[in-house]
């Protein structure tokens, strides 16, 4: 567990100094305060260090009685921050979970939780949506999982490249949701709903 002071002091330190590296007065009016909020605003977008996957899905419930086996539980149109670890900069996207449940199902509030925890931390999206994926196998131990994430990156959108507007998409898939096309099918059309509700269409 990190020092929440400590952590705070050095990054509001480390501010300063890079305000003064590009050139600017950290002192003056507009930038005095704004080390104090860049500490702020870090320890908010890294919160994820500090929660527990497993702990968040918490208590889970038997499927209800005479639930078809192989239905899909899909949750969509999720949203999130995340800190790229190769600039730290941002990229917000949405995503979609989905599993099959062989007995045990977690509350719907749960699955949004869960991507938030692993999104407010440094991270690349591949890993973001591997880590949801392996984190629900492991407590649920479905038929199948499924995780869908679209994500506009302001590494690209901001520097290099320079191409704003431009979504990447990844997935992680086990089970029967690597196994079955029909239920691939649904987890993508779910995906693009969620991406369509928010205005955005996968590239």
């Amino acid at each position: 567990m990190r020092d929440a002071s400590a952590a705070h002091g050095a990054i509001e330190a480390a501010a300063m100094e890079l305000i003064r590296a590009i050139g600017e007065d950290p002192t003056r009016d507009g930038l005095r305060e704004t080390p104090a909020r860049v500490a702020r605003s870090y320890a908010e977008m890294t919160a994820g260090y500090e929660m527990d996957p497993f702990e968040i899905l918490g208590t889970v419930f038997e499927a209800p009685a005479g639930a078809p086996a192989g239905d899909l539980v899909i949750v969509e149109g999720i949203p999130f921050h995340a800190l790229c670890e190769h600039h730290l900069l941002p990229f917000s996207g949405v995503a979609t979970v989905a599993y099959v449940p062989s007995g045990r199902i977690v509350g719907l509030s749960k699955i949004p939780r869960l991507v938030d925890a692993f999104a407010r931390r440094l991270q690349v999206q591949e890993r973001l949506t591997a880590e949801i994926a392996e984190t629900l196998e492991a407590a649920l131990a479905p038929r199948g999982v499924g995780v869908m994430i679209s994500a506009e990156h302001l590494c690209l959108a901001a520097r290099g490249a320079r191409q704003p507007g431009v979504q990447m998409t990844t997935e992680a898939m086990r089970g029967s949701l690597r196994t079955d096309a029909g239920h691939r099918d649904a987890l993508a059309r779910a995906h693009d709903r969620g991406l369509a509700a928010r205005g955005v269409e996968r590239g």
